[in-house]
């Protein structure tokens, strides 16, 4: 009588293939294309003089700037973007697929020809805009305001799509079971909705703020470049590489670690097994 044989591990079966040499080659020449500039990054830096580096006024200018503009920019894409993604998630009206895509379409216009449009309907001569400078005394191009709109322009949809999916995917059946207890709308948005959809608002906000970080485009078309009051990270790295290589490669890398812990804080939402 023979005995039976070991039960084997399907699970691990896949990992014991060898890998096709077509697969392969192609995919670490993408890992070297994607990891090398980094760590050309890394081994430029001028590691023995960063700590002064990092206290120049320039960079710690650049840097508080960056940080308030983008937090101020995520603060408004909560205010306005949570709203806008229940409409979009939970209210059937004509028009949502075109509505839902023009939200989206700062996802894939170039930043350039997103100041641009800033610049047209906020400027001076815009129809928005000269009615603010008219009526208030208002001006919001090339100023601080400026940079946290450009940076919300491009940033907003990104908290919008996450904020959309968390509510396609949340259980109604507890909004609809507080609405039948007697809870108000409102209650039932602020104590049931939010709650349920918290996973996707914390990813939404982080990849927003993310965003509004790094954003260079209708920043420097919409905003300008004025040290101080526009001059972000990602300008101020713009403006070093023709001065100050050194200054590029210390702002870089600021901006690389941000997004390195961006993308290590959304690591277990993005790999989570359905």
């Amino acid at each position: 009588m023979t005995a039976p044989a070991a039960p084997t591990d399907r699970r691990r079966g896949p990992h014991r293939r060898r890998i096709p040499v077509a697969l392969l080659v192609p995919a670490l020449l993408g890992l070297a294309f994607l990891v090398l500039p980094l760590l050309g990054l890394l081994l430029r830096a001028p590691w023995s003089t960063m700590p002064e580096r990092l206290t120049e006024p320039g960079v710690l200018a650049a840097l508080w700037l960056s940080l308030r503009t983008a937090t101020a920019a995520t603060v408004l894409s909560l205010v306005l973007g949570i709203p806008l993604a229940w409409l979009l998630a939970r209210v059937d009206f004509r028009g949502r697929s075109l509505v839902r895509a023009l939200v989206t379409v700062p996802l894939v216009l170039p930043p350039v020809v997103g100041g641009v449009a800033l610049l047209l309907v906020f400027g001076r001569s815009g129809p928005v805009g000269s009615r603010l400078d008219e009526a208030f005394g208002i001006t919001l191009p090339f100023s601080t305001a400026g940079v946290v709109m450009a940076m919300t322009f491009v940033a907003m949809p990104f908290l919008v799509v996450s904020v959309e999916g968390a509510l396609r995917g949340a259980d109604v059946r507890f909004e609809e079971a507080a609405a039948t207890l007697g809870a108000g709308r409102w209650t039932v948005f602020t104590r049931v909705t939010l709650p349920l959809i918290a996973p996707g608002i914390a990813a939404g906000t982080v990849l927003c703020w993310a965003r509004a970080l790094g954003e260079f485009g209708a920043t420097i078309t919409f905003a300008g470049n004025f040290p101080g009051r526009t001059r972000t990270m990602p300008l101020a790295v713009y403006l070093a590489l023709e001065t100050d290589l050194e200054a590029a490669i210390v702002l870089s890398l600021i901006l690389l670690a941000v997004s390195v812990i961006v993308l290590a804080s959304l690591r277990d939402r993005w790999t989570a097994a359905p």
